[in-house]
């Protein structure tokens, strides 16, 4: 079963047939790593299902208990910060513990949380479940996931590989949120999120049997490589390592460019739209349906942006891409709050492709960027850097909520995030470039 026809840990290979390709030897089956990644992409959409519901709660929420948008926003921005702040010190379990079982204890995690808000008669206890229980285990469940499976599997197509793993999230939110809104509008919010609990326990036992921590385990070398890599030995004190990651990588100028920018990623996709959309969309006469709808349309175009900008990211400058996905997102912003109608129109959804498209575009560049500068690393400061992005998405969905109570719409949220993308591509222009040659060592030495 995990055995493939060719032997790329035996050198005398290479003489016993045809020269083999200059991205790794000639394998007769399929390489192990592309199993791997599919099911990481399984976990990924499995995992996501949870993401797709907070938008969808604002309103049943606000309706059956009372609490203000800003109570509930506060809840999804627990949520969002913890998923942050969790991914650094997962990446760094996963090396000591390995990725099977911190991948399947967050997905418990998940379930255990989406499944207990059923119970909830006060807020603290929605901040408690889906803001701290789903909240972590989601950050156990990150891009830090995806980029330490790429690193460990993969030496070459790291870039597409990112992004297909990149846009298993997307489809996620293209599964769930047309069924999610609804079981919401037919069948009231619970057995929504009963569905979501459900979704994540499904996937444990497809991880278990079928994910592998390291090529090593099965006797290959990565894809793409010739060299063997032995599997490191397990690292303890994952918290000190995260922290000391952390702590080398401030002193440095590209770390907090990259933070930066990613906190104006998460401010305008997470915290926003993923948040507000629906309740936004619903406030100018749009059925709840209909919204999220659209949100499962920007999903599709998701994967097909993020996957094409894993394949850009192997061939363009990385910093210059993420200058045109920012610029570009900026300005699709400041023209929603003119598209929102109480209808389905033509232009609103030129805006859902075109905003689709960009979405979460900058994940493969920004990867690629923290491989280049951070070496082995870079799957930890990944983490740190995501962190950031998660406090900006928790920020602006506190924030969208209170915005909409104290001024009655989003308007304000929309053009000020528009303002804040022309930021981030300015920022993401002045990242170094490292030079390639320094930047060859610790990629060839990555896993």
């Amino acid at each position: 079963m995990t055995q493939t026809t060719g032997r790329p840990t035996h050198p005398e290979s290479a003489s016993a047939g045809p020269a083999p390709a200059v991205t790794g030897p000639a394998w007769h089956r399929i390489h192990r790593a592309w199993s791997v990644a599919a099911v990481t992409f399984v976990t990924i959409i499995g995992a996501a299902g949870f993401a797709s519901l907070p938008g969808l709660l604002i309103e049943p929420l606000h309706g059956e208990f009372g609490w203000s948008r800003g109570t509930i926003g506060f809840a999804a921005s627990v949520n969002l910060a913890l998923y942050g702040l969790t991914a650094p010190f997962a990446a760094a379990l996963m090396d000591r513990f390995g990725i099977r079982k911190v991948v399947a204890c967050a997905l418990t995690v998940i379930a255990a949380g989406a499944g207990l808000t059923v119970f909830m008669t006060a807020a603290w206890q929605l901040v408690l479940c889906w803001g701290v229980l789903v909240g972590l285990g989601s950050g156990s469940m990150a891009l830090a996931f995806a980029a330490t499976v790429t690193n460990r599997w993969f030496s070459a197509r790291r870039g597409l590989v990112t992004g297909i793993l990149t846009a298993a999230g997307a489809s996620g939110q293209l599964v769930f949120l047309p069924l999610l809104s609804w079981i919401v509008e037919h069948h009231d919010w619970r057995p929504a999120a009963v569905t979501v609990s459900v979704a994540a326990l499904v996937v444990v036992p497809f991880v278990w049997l079928l994910l592998r921590d390291h090529p090593a385990d099965v006797g290959l070398a990565p894809y793409g490589s010739d060299t063997p890599v032995p599997k490191p030995a397990a690292a303890p004190g994952a918290a000190r390592r995260a922290v000391k990651a952390l702590r080398d990588a401030v002193r440095t100028g590209p770390f907090w460019l990259l933070a930066g920018t990613f906190a104006i990623c998460g401010a305008t996709t997470n915290g926003l739209v993923k948040t507000h959309f629906v309740p936004a969309a619903h406030d100018h006469g749009m059925p709840m349906t209909a919204a999220a709808g659209l949100l499962a349309v920007v999903g599709v175009f998701d994967v097909v942006g993020t996957i094409a900008s894993g394949w850009f990211t192997d061939r363009f400058e990385a910093r210059r891409l993420l200058a045109v996905y920012y610029g570009l997102r900026g300005i699709s912003l400041m023209f929603l709050p003119m598209l929102l109608a109480p209808s389905v129109h033509p232009p609103m959804v030129f805006f859902i492709v075109f905003y689709g498209l960009d979405w979460v575009a900058t994940v493969p560049p920004t990867i690629a960027l923290c491989r280049e500068h951070y070496g082995e690393d870079s799957a930890i400061v990944f983490g740190w850097v995501l962190a950031s992005h998660q406090v900006g998405a928790a920020v602006v969905a506190f924030l969208g909520g209170v915005a909409r109570d104290a001024f009655g719409s989003y308007d304000v949220v929309w053009y000020a995030s528009g303002a804040l993308c022309a930021v981030a591509a300015l920022m993401a222009l002045v990242i170094r470039r490292r030079p390639r040659a320094g930047a060859g060592l610790p990629d060839a030495a990555e896993v």
